[in-house]
């Protein structure tokens, strides 16, 4: 008779089994017997037998295959728990070590450290996988910006122009400004190993730019503005201007601290009477691009500029904004999904 491997049983077969041949050692069967009656060999039944002798029920019970959770791991429960809270709530530099973010190498020295522990870089790696921690691009911010005016904008100055909004019937507006230069191309291609593809731009010393303002609302509005010189207030009042003409509501629209948006001849246009009831300017707090939902729009526009043919010539640049501008105002739920981003959520 060809006998059985257990291993390659399930758990709950193999103590089925166990349990046959204690129940039949009891009934005075012998090893033989069993043998052929189970399929399991005699010097199987013998252990099986000898364990349930010695120990009782529990001796046939399967235990748990591998390691115990946390053998043979450098750091103790409390020291994983300490550290791992340590990199969710602190960066190094807030924790007097030299270093920006929370790189293998940081927590190898911080680990040193607090718990006189010397972690390899490898190590490292596997507390990071098995905590569910990934290598990320840094958000960046400002050092010169002031938490607690984000916070303030967060908690009452937005909310206060919301309620106004709709207090007025006015639609929201987020406004900014970039640029886009001929040969601001980043795209990669393939090519074999060992020979670089190679990309032609032009050798004119000359800037070939094109500058563009624009305004989205969390409905998927967008409308823009090309330009070439530089944002001067007479051609951001006439952007404003567009915006009044273009919409049916009053317009909130939110810019950053920009000297141009701060000017005189601006702040003179947005109090005529006419003008102050089609239009009203907000201000971001200082050195917070984050939260303008509109940054998301300059990503997405340089990601399409920067694929496909090159642009050579302002002409060249003033054509594929528009085309890809007319694109994104065509897919309001595109322009929406800019809002699901954590840092302007807030505005969605």
């Amino acid at each position: 008779m060809e006998k059985t491997d257990t291993r390659k049983l399930p758990s709950s077969a193999q103590y089925e089994l166990r349990k046959q041949v204690v129940r039949l050692k009891q009934a005075g069967r012998s090893g033989r017997e069993i043998s052929e009656i189970t399929g399991l060999s005699q010097e199987h039944i013998s252990r099986v037998w000898r364990s349930f002798q010695k120990d009782g029920e529990s001796a046939i019970k399967i235990k748990t295959r591998g390691r115990r959770l946390g053998a043979e791991r450098v750091l103790n429960p409390e020291q994983e728990k300490t550290l791992r809270n340590m990199m969710i709530d602190k960066t190094p530099d807030q924790l007097k070590f030299p270093f920006a973010l929370w790189t293998r190498r940081a927590v190898q020295v911080v680990a040193e450290k607090h718990f006189k522990v010397l972690l390899t870089l490898r190590t490292v790696s596997n507390y990071m996988k098995r905590w569910g921690f990934t290598p990320q691009k840094p958000m960046k911010l400002a050092y010169e910006q002031k938490p607690e005016a984000v916070k303030a904008w967060l908690n009452q100055s937005y909310p206060e122009i919301v309620r106004r909004a709709k207090e007025e019937n006015a639609e929201i507006n987020w406004g900014d400004e970039t640029g886009v230069e001929a040969d601001d191309y980043t795209a990669k291609g393939y090519a074999p190993k060992g020979r670089t593809p190679v990309l032609r731009l032009t050798g004119s010393s000359k800037r070939t730019r094109i500058n563009m303002i624009s305004a989205i609302t969390n409905q998927g509005q967008v409308r823009f503005m090309m330009y070439k010189e530089k944002m001067s207030p007479s051609l951001f009042i006439k952007f404003m201007a567009r915006l009044v003409k273009q919409s049916t509501k009053k317009v909130f629209l939110i810019v950053d601290n920009l000297r141009t948006h701060h000017s005189r001849k601006v702040a003179k246009w947005l109090a005529i009477p006419e003008t102050k009831t089609r239009i009203e300017l907000f201000f971001l707090p200082p050195y917070s691009p984050e939260l303008n939902p509109d940054e998301r729009l300059n990503s997405d526009l340089k990601g399409q500029i920067r694929s496909g043919l090159v642009a050579r010539t302002q002409d060249d640049v003033k054509r594929k904004i528009r085309s890809s501008m007319k694109i994104i105002q065509n897919r309001p739920e595109r322009v929406k999904k800019y809002f699901q981003d954590q840092r302007v959520a807030y505005a969605a």
